[in-house]
Parts: C-alpha cells; sequence; structure tokens
C-alpha cells in the first residue's frame, strides 16, 4: 500500500495492513493442518522453566534485531508470534505510537530478556509491532541476560520446548559434560527418560561389580566412556546406525540385544544376532 503523505492516514494503514496480514497468516495455517503453536509468542517463564534457570544481569541499552524477539513475559495475545494485531482492541494505542513514529518523535526503548540469541518481551509489545509493520529491522531495548543449563538453539515453537524439558531433566539425572553431553541426543522427548532410567541400571551394575560406590557424574561419564562410545563403534561398523541418532541406535540394539539374548554383554555374536534380527 503506497504512503499518502498524511501521517495519520498512513498511520491508521499501517495497522490495516497489519491485521489484514495476521488474518491471512492464521488462515493459511489452519489450511496448511500446522500446530496451533507456530503463530503463538514463546512464553518466556516456560523457556527458561524447560531450559534451567541459572541466574541473570542486565546489561543495560543495546540495538537488537526484530526477527530476534520470539516471545512474552506476559502471555500477551494482543499479538501473534510475528507481532501483528490479533485483534482491533489495540488499534487507538497501536495507531497513535504508528503516527508518534511517523512524525519522528522519539519512541521510548522497549525491556527485553535475552537468552541465547532470543529475545523475549517484558515491556514494548505494541512499539514491536509498529516497528516491524514499518519495515524496521532493529529497535533499542534494555535488556537483562539470563543463563540458563541448556542451550535454547532449536527452539522454534512451543512444542520444542517439550524435549528440551525433558533433556534437561536427563542431565539432572546422568549429568554428562564437554563431547559426552553434546553427543548424546535423541528426538522423542520420552526417549530421554528412558535413557536415564537405562544409564542408572547400567550405573547400579556397574556399582554391585565393583563392590563400591559411584556418584551420579561418575557413573555418567563411565557410562559414556565404556558402554556408549564403544557400543556406538560396533553398531557404526556393523552398520547398524542408519537413519537414527547414535543414542537412538544405541537404545535400540540395548533393548534388542536384552530381549533376544538376556545378555549385558557386548560382544561379536551379539552384534551378529541383532544384524540377523533387523534383516
Amino acid at each position: 500500500m503506497k504512503e499518502t503523505g498524511f501521517p495519520r492516514a498512513d498511520a491508521e494503514n499501517d495497522f490495516l495492513r497489519a491485521r489484514r496480514g495476521q488474518v491471512l497468516s492464521r488462515l493459511s495455517t489452519w489450511l496448511r493442518r500446522e500446530p496451533d503453536d507456530v503463530n503463538i509468542m514463546l512464553p518466556f517463564h516456560e523457556v527458561v522453566e524447560a531450559l534451567g534457570y541459572l541466574g541473570e544481569h542486565r546489561i543495560g541499552l543495546r540495538v537488537i534485531k526484530l526477527e530476534s524477539i520470539v516471545g512474552t513475559v506476559d502471555r500477551s495475545r494482543d499479538f501473534d508470534r510475528r507481532f501483528r494485531p490479533t485483534s482491533a482492541r489495540v488499534r487507538e494505542r497501536w495507531e497513535r505510537l504508528a503516527l508518534a513514529a511517523r512524525r519522528g518523535e522519539e519512541i521510548p526503548p522497549i525491556e527485553v530478556y535475552r537468552v541465547g540469541e532470543l529475545h523475549f518481551i517484558i515491556d514494548g509489545h505494541h512499539r514491536v509491532s509498529v516497528a516491524i509493520a514499518q519495515g524496521l529491522s532493529t529497535i533499542e531495548a534494555m535488556v537483562t541476560v539470563v543463563r540458563t543449563k541448556l542451550d535454547p538453539g532449536g527452539i522454534r515453537h512451543r512444542g520444542d520446548l517439550i524435549v528440551k524439558d525433558y533433556r534437561r531433566l536427563f542431565l539432572e539425572r546422568v549429568p554428562l559434560t564437554g563431547h559426552a553431553r553434546a553427543s548424546v541426543i535423541v528426538s522423542d522427548p520420552w526417549d530421554y527418560a528412558k535413557l536415564g532410567e537405562h544409564v542408572e541400571a547400567w550405573g547400579f551394575r556397574l556399582m554391585q561389580d565393583e563392590g563400591k560406590f559411584c556418584d551420579r557424574a561418575s557413573v555418567a561419564q563411565r557410562w559414556f566412556e565404556e558402554e556408549f562410545v564403544p557400543v556406538v563403534g560396533m553398531l557404526r561398523q556393523a552398520g547398524l546406525i542408519g537413519d537414527r541418532t547414535d543414542a537412538e541406535a544405541y537404545m535400540w540394539v540395548a533393548a534388542e540385544r536384552y530381549r533376544l539374548i538376556r545378555t549385558h554383554r557386548w560382544d561379536d555374536e551379539v552384534i551378529e544376532k541383532l544384524r540377523s534380527r533387523q534383516s
């Protein structure tokens, strides 16, 4: 839509264009049968709970990319994931801010939490919505950095939080670090619970065999070095990984091994029986 040259009329058109975009996006999502959460802003508190809160500190005024703002603190339903108005309820305030921006008036910075590279609005939903509608790419913000146990990478929709939450719980039960931590990945969040139980059982047998207590960190490290890495290596040589992650392949053969052979050992005979079972 071309600008009229009259700031008030252009501000009104900004709002109408943003509302139209939101309605069309919602219709498109319904027609494609996409999950309901693809157009919902990520709730800050659910994200931090899933990742594990460690602490926070304020770093002050920064210029941030609008595309990095993915969520909100107050679960606002007035805007969708792309900060387009979801109803006419916000129109008066929205157009007032749009008019001020078009007249070049000073707009105060928004306030956000930063988690990794993502930002969550504490205050300033309308200002972000107006800035996006007017084609801006950045905005000034007062930033508070929040540190979490897990990296927020990979979070796009609300449903992604389930995987993060189960992974956080798994790593509390099996406190892997460094390369080991990065290597043990599964796609189904329920598999983290199953794998956690498996590692704990492995640790229990280890303590029985050695007749001494091992803490969780020691069990986790020894399981990774003495069980996971060698087994995954054998599975790679035998061509049994397939399209699974290493951890998913390990879980599958560990379950099959015990179900078919009733043993906890690993050797060539076990691998051959598993290979013949797969074929």
